[in-house]
This record gives structure tokens, C-alpha cells and sequence, in this order.
């Protein structure tokens, strides 16, 4: 017996985001338009490794990665913010296809603003994903402030979400799949996500999450 795709209409996807969050945080999902994403800490658990001649590789978790094309898949816009110039994490947020990437940037209110110009968004619009000192400026000139579970506390005091996942263990998937269930678009991304256009596109010219 065939079973249905995607797995649960968009009204029970839905109900996912309203039985969790309040009313009022419900209302800024629906509004955002944009995910704007630290690296450190966010899309990698904050560890830094390094062999003799400087940071040798990050780690990024695919559940992350599939999150991300599903919000791209949505209709989302996607930019990195991260104040360390980082190869790894270009190449990575490069092969899922963000939209703007804003690398070695520790004026992260005037590069939020950049972002905004470039992807033809308001701030108010943008869900921010940070965790140290550094994001509070671009946080508390997001529309939707959201911080990981590791978050030091003068964050967590600016974001009105906490993720349960963990920075590079799925909190960007969970951020992604809360906007696009929210906005009714679950479902669509799913169905789309199938398609090849929509893939990550690796260095080798493969395809991956």
C-alpha cells in the first residue's frame, strides 16, 4: 500500500508550532522572511580544531543541511553572518545555496543591514540565529531574535526562542522547520525538496545533504 507524501498535511504541520509557542510568537513566524545564521556555536557545536597550520575543518550536522534546503525549497532567503573568516563555512553555506553570505564580519548590526538591502527584506522580517556577546547587536535589530540552548545569558535575555536542538546538532533544522510550518509551507518544501534543483551542490559536482 502506497503511503501519502508529504507524510501529514500542512494544518496537522501546523498544529506543531501552535501547540508549542505562544500566539504572539506564532504571528513573527509567519513573518519572517529571511534566516540570517552565525556559524560557531549555531551551525557547528563552537568547537574550533586545529593542526599546525591553522583550523583544520569544522563539523556540520546534515540534519541542518537538509533543514536549510527545505527552507530555501519554501521560498526563504538564507545568509550567513559570522564574524571569523572561515573557508569551511563559506563552502558549506555555498553549497546550500545561501543567498548572502557576510563572513569575518564582527559589526554584525551594519552587515544584518547589508543583508537586509541585499535580499530585499526588512529586519523585521529576518529570524537571527546567534549565540555569544557578538550576535546582541544583529539580534536586537532582528524581527525574531532566537538563540541556542548554549547561548550565553545576556543573549538568551535578548531572544524571545530558545531552540531545543543544540548549535550544530539541528537547531538551524528546527528554526527552518518552525517558519515553514508556521507559514503553512511544510509540505510544499518537502514536495519540492525532491527535485535536483533544490540539492545541495557539492565541490565535486555530487550532490548531498
Amino acid at each position: 500500500m502506497s503511503r501519502p507524501w508529504p507524510p501529514r498535511d500542512d494544518a496537522s504541520y501546523s498544529l506543531d508550532v501552535i501547540d508549542r509557542l505562544s500566539p504572539e510568537l506564532c504571528t513573527l513566524l509567519r513573518n519572517v522572511k529571511a534566516l540570517v545564521l552565525d556559524c560557531d556555536g549555531v551551525l557547528t557545536d563552537g568547537r574550533m580544531y586545529y593542526d599546525g597550520d591553522g583550523e583544520a575543518f569544522k563539523a556540520f550536522h546534515a540534519h541542518d543541511g537538509l533543514g536549510l534546503v527545505l527552507a530555501r525549497a519554501g521560498g526563504l532567503k538564507l545568509a550567513l553572518l559570522t564574524g571569523r573568516n572561515s573557508p569551511a563555512a563559506v563552502r558549506r553555506c555555498t553549497e546550500l545555496g545561501f543567498h548572502v553570505i557576510k563572513s569575518g564580519r564582527f559589526d554584525k548590526q551594519r552587515a544584518l543591514l547589508e543583508i537586509a538591502a541585499e535580499l530585499d527584506v526588512t529586519c523585521g522580517q529576518i529570524l537571527y540565529l546567534g549565540d555569544d556577546l557578538i550576535d546582541i547587536p544583529a539580534l536586537d535589530l532582528a524581527g525574531l531574535p532566537v538563540c541556542v540552548p548554549e547561548a550565553c545569558q545576556d543573549v538568551r535575555d535578548r531572544c524571545l526562542l530558545t531552540t531545543e536542538a543544540h548549535g550544530g546538532a539541528g537547531a538551524a533544522r528546527e528554526v527552518a522547520e518552525l517558519v515553514l510550518k508556521a507559514q503553512g509551507l511544510f509540505g510544499d518544501a518537502l514536495r519540492r525538496v525532491g527535485e535536483k534543483a533544490w540539492l545541495p551542490a557539492t565541490a565535486d559536482g555530487g550532490d548531498g545533504a
